[in-house]
Formats: C-alpha cells, sequence, structure tokens
C-alpha cells in the first residue's frame, strides 16, 4: 500500500457563542474630535467616569414625588425636585435607569482607545443624505412630534401615523428590532448577541427583540425579486475572517439607520488574540448617502446567555397605541364623531 500525503486544511475560527458589545464609544464621532480615530487614555477614563457618575445619579433615591408628573411624561432631573427621571419611550415613564445597559468603557483595538464607531468618512460622522432621501427624511419627520397629550395629527394632510398597525414603524410593530440588524450596532440595552457556527451555515442572534439572521456559507445570492427584513446574505471565508454579503433588503426594513432596498452591506468578522471579535462593517447605498461608510467595534466574548425578548406583533401594546389614538381624536377641537 502506498501512503498519500494529504495537504492539511487549518481549521477556521470558530466563532459559536455569546457576546456583550455595549460600549461607551459613540456611534457618530463628536465633532470637537474632527478626524482623530483614538482617544488619550486621559480622555477614555474621562469618559468612563462621567458615565459612571451619571448612572449613580440616576440611580440615587429621589424621595417620594410630589404629585403627578407634567403633561406628556415625567420631566428630566433638574426639572423638578421630586421628579423622577426616565428613559425611552417619548420619556412617558418607559424605562428607569435600572434597564438600561450601554456598557461602562470604551473599547480599544491594538491597545487604542477610539473616538466613534464610525470609521469613514474620515470625520466618523454619517454621510450626507442625497437629495430624494432628504426630501423622504423630511416628509417622516412630520410624524416625529413629543407627546403633548393632544391629536396634533388630525390636521395634517393625507394618512396620519396612528391610522392603523401599518401606519407604525416597523419596530414598534415587532417585526424588526430598533438597532439595526445588517449590519448591528450597540444600543441602550439588550446589547447580547449570539452566533451558532456549523459548516453550511451562520445564525446570528440579537438579543434586541428577536432578529435571527441565517448566513449561508459559499452560497450565491437569491433573485433581487425576493425580498428579506434582515437582507439576504451568504458568506465565505478569507482567511480567518468572516465575510458576509449581503443585498436584497425589503423595503420598509430601513437597515443601517435608513437604508433602501438597494443597499449592500459587507461585514467581517476576526477573531482577536483574547478571544473577543472585531466586527467591521461597509454600507453602500447611492440613493441614500453620498458615499458608502464603514466602522468596527468589539464584541466581548460573554458566559452569559441571551433570554427572550418577547416582543411579538400585534401585541397589547399596539390595541393600546390605536386606542389612545382614537381617544385624543374624539377629543380634538373641531372633531365630531361619527355613529
Amino acid at each position: 500500500m502506498i501512503a498519500v500525503s494529504l495537504p492539511s486544511v487549518a481549521a477556521k475560527p470558530d466563532f459559536s457563542g455569546v457576546y456583550d458589545v455595549a460600549t461607551l464609544t459613540p456611534f457618530q464621532r463628536p465633532k470637537e474630535f474632527g478626524d482623530n480615530l483614538f482617544l488619550t487614555k486621559k480622555q477614555a477614563s474621562a469618559i468612563t467616569d462621567e458615565a459612571a457618575a451619571a448612572a449613580k445619579e440616576r440611580d440615587r433615591n429621589l424621595g417620594p414625588t410630589k404629585g403627578a408628573p407634567p403633561v406628556g411624561g415625567a420631566a428630566p432631573i433638574g426639572a423638578d425636585e421630586g421628579a423622577r427621571e426616565t428613559s425611552g419611550a417619548g420619556n412617558v415613564g418607559g424605562y428607569n435607569n435600572f434597564w438600561v445597559d450601554a456598557g461602562t468603557d470604551v473599547f480599544s483595538v491594538d491597545g487604542k482607545f477610539r473616538t466613534s464607531i464610525i470609521t469613514e468618512p474620515k470625520n466618523g460622522r454619517m454621510p450626507s443624505l442625497t437629495p430624494q432621501a432628504m426630501k423622504i427624511a423630511m416628509e417622516r419627520r412630520k410624524f416625529y412630534k413629543p407627546n403633548d397629550g393632544s391629536a396634533w395629527w388630525v390636521n395634517l394632510e393625507g394618512a396620519g401615523p396612528y391610522d392603523g398597525p401599518e401606519s407604525l414603524a416597523t419596530s414598534e410593530r415587532c417585526i424588526i428590532g430598533f438597532t439595526g440588524a445588517t449590519p448591528t450596532f450597540p444600543s441602550l440595552y439588550n446589547n447580547f448577541k449570539r452566533i451558532v457556527q456549523t459548516p453550511g451555515h451562520v445564525m446570528i442572534l440579537l438579543e434586541m427583540v428577536h432578529d435571527a439572521r441565517i448566513v449561508r456559507m459559499n452560497s450565491e445570492h437569491r433573485p433581487a425579486a425576493l425580498q428579506h427584513w434582515l437582507g439576504d446574505s451568504i458568506g465565505w471565508w478569507e482567511g480567518d475572517t468572516l465575510v458576509v454579503d449581503t443585498i436584497n433588503f425589503h423595503p420598509l426594513s430601513r437597515q443601517a439607520r435608513g437604508g433602501s432596498t438597494n443597499m449592500h452591506v459587507i461585514e467581517k468578522f476576526s477573531q482577536m488574540n483574547d478571544g473577543n471579535v472585531l466586527y467591521s462593517f461597509t454600507v453602500d447605498d447611492p440613493s441614500v448617502w453620498a458615499q458608502a461608510w464603514s466602522g468596527e467595534y468589539v464584541w466581548r466574548k460573554s458566559d452569559d446567555r441571551v433570554y427572550e425578548y418577547a416582543c411579538h406583533e400585534g401585541n397589547y401594546s399596539m390595541e393600546g397605541i390605536l386606542k389612545g389614538a382614537r381617544i385624543l381624536e374624539s377629543e380634538a377641537p373641531g372633531v365630531v364623531e361619527s355613529d
């Protein structure tokens, strides 16, 4: 028998596991840093200390409240001696600080602290919108108003923001998450991600809502007519780096903070020496942004588990939103109730 020596195939990194991506590093770079991608250790420590002090203040026992909060929601700390600070949900009492978990430090790559997650453009900020995208954004913005206890939308022409379930944003309907899945970003809370890796597929699960992406390895994209809420993702290896290519987004998905169905996203997962993952992404959508933009941040390996975020389409909150809108509309001046 003749022995045949076959070339060895190096094993690829196994990214399977749970990761905590909470970070105090901002998504967009504060303007005072200009084109500087890096923080000094002193600057990084200052950000950490300031965040810790702010969290301590939000946790402080303010004693009994003096009465009902002002119309439209609770006032922030400092507005009234007895007011209770809240976060999210239009400042109407959605969350107190117990639920907030935005991280305790800024991340570093190769020992250097970052000023922002965005790395391109050079100023670390989102590129400008195209004229058409700006027009669409301004049209949507007319619905973004604080809750003042009135049906302010009754005087708008055309469809209103609470006409029915389909009028609400996809995140309010719990169809997709609030933080983006393709690419995915850190958020105010629920910052855990889970990866399950097999030879043929990679599953990326987000704690926020229930987004679970299935990446088909060494495959081809489906026809453009098949559009997906999280896009159509295929993957391959470039050395030890997992590359994920995603197109064919549903028009209402608006991933990457406003992308269209024409968006093209490239993501890369690289294992770091400490077992953490460096996650990088590039977003290209000429119909929305004047140029492509990129970023990266660290996913820290965790022994924690990802628990269910029970947000589902048609839950009781949907009924409450629409019923509340009907009540406010009936109370609006000049509105006559129909039989």
